[in-house]
């Protein structure tokens, strides 16, 4: 385990809280809809774990949190994000994912498509399941291939909610 400390703060969504893992550098290292940091740990990699630090505010990360819930919907993109895979073609894939735009879901098939592997969709799936940034790696953005929502680690509900804000406004 790194001795460096791994700073966290829970905000308040309309979905429920989500917590927030952010390294030393300012990274996102896992993030959830949850109030108990401890349920995050398990899922960032050994290497980039640390004890556990409260913040109330985490600077830029929370700014860009609060942007997002106020319609800024791309706000959460700049935020830098520090995973750690085994193997390449998941971080490939995590950061192909980051560039599926809000409002533009994909379905499983067509995220391996744009992650270069269009036969790789339970490698695709997979990615997903192992993603510990949630929101700022928007996994919530891949669909079934049928478009039914699918699963989703922080429930459905949180899933459904995440794609309806991010829904294009229409005018009538």
């Amino acid at each position: 385990m790194n001795t460096e400390p791994i700073d966290y703060a829970v905000h308040t969504t309309p979905t429920g809280p989500l917590t927030v893992l952010v390294g030393p550098t300012g990274a996102v290292r896992a993030a959830g809809f949850t109030a108990e940091p401890q349920e995050l740990v398990p899922l960032v990699h050994a290497s980039l774990r640390g004890p556990l630090r409260h913040r109330p505010d985490l600077g830029p990360v929370t700014a860009a949190l609060d942007a997002y819930l106020a319609g800024d919907l791309t706000a959460v993109d700049a935020v830098p994000v520090q995973q750690h895979t085994d193997g390449p073609f998941t971080a490939h894939a995590w950061q192909v994912l980051r560039e599926v735009g809000p409002g533009e879901p994909v379905t499983y098939t067509g995220y391996a498509a744009l992650a270069g592997r269009p036969l790789a969709v339970r490698a695709a799936a997979a990615a997903c399941a192992r993603n510990a940034a949630a929101l700022f790696v928007p996994c919530h953005r891949v669909l079934r291939t049928d478009g039914t929502l699918g699963g989703y680690r922080w429930g459905l509900p949180v899933k459904k909610w995440l794609l309806g804000h991010e829904r294009p406004m229409t005018t009538s």
